[in-house]
């Protein structure tokens, strides 16, 4: 399902849009120059690059002003109108921790963000980044540009060596309706407005940084990129095969690989969170109950029902993170988790009940765990108690287990969201186990 774009203000009165897509830690990512977020979510080749960043953290890109969905006829576009462009999102979302994955000329307002709010920046991700306007390929960006408009789309396009050639058309097509080229000419004047000269600021920089280039990039030399990672204290480099703008193609995977190492290595999973956006976008809710804990409590006591409860929290948190969901809340014996895609969220119930099937099977006392899915739009209301109970129990009734037929009806159910809950009456699917 293709995200939903909203708009943030700046504190100069331009409007930004921008797009969520995915769970996992924020990862604040102001896209390519000639951008349009839409077009390029769809597009076969720029669509690859936002899909795989989504599939694994919370994605927030943007367009910058004058690309795009982004308000167009700006007069200046400099280091100063990025970083306001960067601070409206952020704030938008009132976004705490989080990660910045900057490209190009959206570098120097990322480090300069990175610096004056340290606490809040888990990390930087630099992607062909230029430091110093003499390190620019100044007749590519800005002199063709300024004589030869459509000739530039072309060559943009061809450096592209992700595109088949037969779609090249297609992708200078998509190309054109990003951006006007009076509005690129202000960007080629921010390029003397320090939008690409920041490199006294590199030696103050504190956050781990990944500094990535791909070696055949024509308009910025790798060259470059080992400087700024000579300058940023402790930062990482890696150089890449291939010089497209937009990592996509065979760019993809060693890009996204590197990626998940330096997030690893941050620990971003273990200390943040999605962060709730408002999107009316469907989810996936899954509930999970402990079948007879109330017997279970009776028969063994408390301390004894405690500890296999702990064991329940602890393989279902393993599973919602391994598979990007994010707790909503515990009840004790039961979950409920959020999911931006069905199929992540299956997968996830599915690992849950092998885990505990796993663990049952030599176990003294078994732990039996009903688990439900439900898939709607979310809206905010008051939460009853014992939904969730009730919702797990009616989505999927005992006997339910892994390796089984599955099923799917319709289940009415709409979550309004006051106190962080989700309530029920809207329309929804749920997906339940079976035996065969």
């Amino acid at each position: 399902m293709e995200p939903r774009i909203r708009y943030a203000q700046t504190k100069d009165g331009v409007s930004i849009a921008f797009m969520v897509a995915g769970d996992g830690v924020p990862v604040v990512h102001p896209f390519f120059y000639l951008s349009h977020l839409q077009l390029n979510w769809t597009n076969d080749y720029s669509g690859q690059w936002m899909r795989a960043l989504a599939d694994r953290y919370q994605l927030i890109a943007y367009d910058a002003r004058g690309n795009g969905l982004s308000q167009r006829g700006v007069e200046r576009y400099g280091l100063e109108e990025a970083l306001c462009d960067l601070e409206a999102v952020i704030d938008k979302l009132a976004l705490d921790r989080f990660v910045i994955l900057a490209p190009l000329g959206h570098g120097g307002a990322a480090i300069r963000y990175a610096i004056e709010n340290e606490g809040r920046v888990l990390g930087l991700i630099l992607w062909a980044v230029s430091a110093r306007t003499k390190s620019l390929n100044r007749a590519l960006i800005e002199t063709l540009p300024m004589e030869n408009w459509e000739f530039f789309l072309q060559s943009v396009a061809q450096s592209a060596n992700w595109v088949e050639p037969g779609a090249v058309r297609d992708y200078v097509d998509l190309l054109r309706q990003t951006m006007s080229r009076d509005d690129y000419r202000a960007l080629a004047r921010g390029s003397m407005g320090g939008l690409f000269d920041f490199e006294d600021l590199l030696p103050a920089v504190s956050v781990p940084t990944l500094v990535m280039h791909p070696k055949d990039f024509v308009m910025v030399d790798s060259e470059e990129a080992m400087h700024i990672a000579t300058l940023i204290p402790d930062s990482r480099l890696v150089l890449l095969e291939g010089g497209s703008t937009i990592p996509s193609g065979d760019l993809l995977e060693p890009t996204i690989e590197a990626i998940e190492e330096f997030m690893s290595e941050l620990g971003v999973g273990d200390d943040s969170a999605t962060v709730e956006t408002g999107d009316a976008a469907f989810r996936t809710v899954l509930f999970t109950d402990v079948e007879g804990s109330t017997a279970l409590t009776d028969r063994l006591g408390d301390a004894r029902a405690r500890e296999l409860l702990r064991e329940h929290e602890r393989i279902t948190r393993e599973a919602l993170k391994a598979h990007g969901g994010t707790e909503v809340k515990t009840m004790g014996d039961g979950f409920m988790a959020s999911f931006s895609s069905a199929t992540r969220a299956l997968e996830c119930a599915i690992a849950v009940q092998s885990a505990f099937a796993e663990r049952n099977e030599s176990a003294e006392e078994p732990i039996k765990v009903r688990i439900g899915l439900n898939v709607g739009e979310p809206i905010a209301e008051d939460d009853p108690g014992g939904l969730e109970h009730r919702a797990s129990m009616s989505l999927c009734p005992a006997g339910s287990r892994p390796g089984g037929r599955w099923s799917t009806r319709r289940w009415s159910w709409r979550t309004r969201r006051r106190s962080r809950r989700l309530g029920r009456k809207s329309r929804g699917h749920r997906v339940c186990q079976r035996p065969s």
